[in-house]
């Protein structure tokens, strides 16, 4: 026999025992991406549609390498079934359920991958969780979230720049996200917000943290970092983009370059965040001995009941599918007590509202006040015909014609009842003509202008077999010097309206 091969150690039993376990995990897994496949390929389309969230395919891949890398103490860890997990599965396959009927993706996919965190104590017990924390948790940075981030971040962009603008002496306009300075006009939209740097900084810095350092404030600080970081570089990267076109004349930094400048940006500000981290890292003793392994408790039972109890939960909700939509009450909609049709719209802008059954344009007059009235209506809502959407917006960031220079949540008084709304403000670029608006939504005879409340409450009533018919109530009035001309009309007019109209979308709805 050789000295080469008599140094080689023979495979453990326990080592080969862990095979199997490995591959029931997988089965299961495998299982749960079938039964619910319409999230799981709504998870892909999103990692392909949009260039925010292809880090998604990176994810799982850096995961597994991570087990991988820890696979020598999580076989030394005790591994059996544990059915106390069950309990945490059911609840995830019901998180999922409720996301599903309401059409929130994120929440289906948050569930998704939940379940397959879940299946893994299931299996294997909650101390091979805890031995794999990192590795396995990391696998949530698969979902695609962070759309509802995009409009603050806008907003921080938008204040951080320009009060760095006027700290430097520029004059600045400012009207909502955009302004203005001598050399041109500027706007912050979804591009400028700075959310793909965020996003990428997260799983980068998150990656480097887990791998650099050992002591566990340590990691939490560089964590928080790769969170506060990008924040605070995309507003300076803002600012420079300003500065570069402001002293070329408005010829660089204006187009597809500034994003390109951007990514320089976000590639400089994280190589300075891992040189400055490195000055603390720790590293591993490479010359430990390895644990020894201990074999794996496995048995069908569990995956069977996993497997079994998700089941119902996509079956549950074929049932809630197979509602009839209720009819569209939009026709009897007439013009409220006092008020007149008018011949023409009072202006050519129009929401975007996507998916609706039914929709109904309307202009009403009084004496010289005018009222554009726009109606939405969904029947049965699903993915592709949400009531409650991010795609459903006064203006898209790149119209042509309209923009939207203010948008916040209030609280109307009309007659001793409040209404909770959402006050808009539009102008048009071509005339500078100026619209006030005043849009919720009604759904099961409820006023929403909070969309995670409406989500909430609609996941609800849908979970308990009731209807899930709703509108979208838009109304629009013109103003010249203040939004207080178009306010009074629209309080007069709305006051006017509701008390048909609700009786008209409740008694639909039901």
């Amino acid at each position: 026999m050789s000295t080469a091969a008599s140094s080689v150690p023979p495979t453990p039993v326990a080592t080969r025992a862990w095979w199997p376990a490995i591959g029931l995990v997988a089965l299961v897994w495998a299982g749960l991406v079938l039964l619910l496949w319409p999230s799981a390929a709504s998870m892909v389309a999103v990692w392909n549609s949009s260039e925010t969230y292809t880090h998604g395919y990176v994810v799982l891949p850096i995961a597994l390498w991570l087990i991988w890398r820890a696979r020598h103490a999580a076989m030394a860890t005790p591994a059996a079934p544990d059915w106390r997990a069950l309990a945490l599965v059911a609840a995830l396959a019901g998180l999922w359920l409720a996301g599903r009927v309401v059409g929130a993706q994120v929440v289906e996919h948050y569930a998704l991958v939940g379940l397959a965190l879940a299946t893994v104590w299931a299996l294997l017990g909650v101390h091979l969780v805890l031995a794999l924390l990192f590795p396995l948790f990391y696998l949530l940075l698969m979902v695609p979230s962070g759309d509802s981030l995009i409009a603050p971040m806008i907003d921080f962009t938008a204040d951080f720049t320009i009060f760095t603008l006027r700290l430097l002496d520029f004059p600045v306009y400012r009207e909502g996200n955009f302004f203005s300075i001598p050399s041109g006009d500027w706007s912050v939209v979804e591009a400028c917000s700075g959310i793909r740097y965020f996003l990428s900084s997260i799983v980068l810095g998150w990656l480097y943290a887990y791998l650099t350092y050992r002591t566990w404030w340590k990691r939490v600080a560089f964590g928080v970092a790769a969170i506060v970081v990008p924040i605070l570089a995309n507003g300076l990267r803002a600012v420079i983009i300003v500065l570069i076109g402001h002293y070329s004349g408005m010829t660089l930094a204006v187009g597809v370059d500034h994003l390109i400048y951007g990514w320089v940006w976000f590639g400089i500000v994280m190589l300075a965040m891992f040189w400055v981290g490195a000055r603390w890292r720790e590293d591993e003793d490479s010359g430990a001995t390895p644990p020894a392994p201990v074999a794996p408790r496995i048995g069908w039972r569990m995956p069977v009941a996993v497997l079994a109890l998700v089941a119902l939960f996509p079956a549950y909700e074929g049932m809630l599918n197979a509602r009839e939509p209720a009819p569209s009450p939009l026709a009897a909609v007439a013009a409220p007590t006092g008020w007149r049709d008018a011949d023409t719209p009072l202006a050519d802008w129009k929401p975007r509202w996507l998916g609706m059954d039914d929709e109904r344009a309307a202009s009403h007059a009084r004496d010289d006040a005018r009222v554009d009235l726009h109606l939405f209506w969904y029947g049965a809502q699903d993915q592709d015909s949400e009531l409650i959407s991010s795609q459903n917006i006064l203006a898209h960031e790149k119209d042509e014609i309209w923009r939207v220079t203010r948008d916040r949540a209030i609280v109307v008084d009309l007659g001793g009842e409040r209404l909770p709304l959402r006050q808009a403000e539009l102008v048009d670029k071509r005339s500078s003509q100026r619209l006030l608006v005043w849009y919720w939504n009604r759904i099961g005879g409820r006023d929403y202008n909070n969309p995670f409340r409406a989500k909430l409450d609609l996941a609800r009533d849908k979970l308990l077999g009731q209807g899930d018919a709703g509108a979208a109530v838009i109304v629009a009035a013109p103003w010249l010097d203040k939004p207080d001309e178009a306010e009074t009309v629209l309080r007069a007019y709305v006051e006017a309206l509701r008390p048909d109209l609700n009786r008209l979308l409740d008694g639909a709805g039901q």
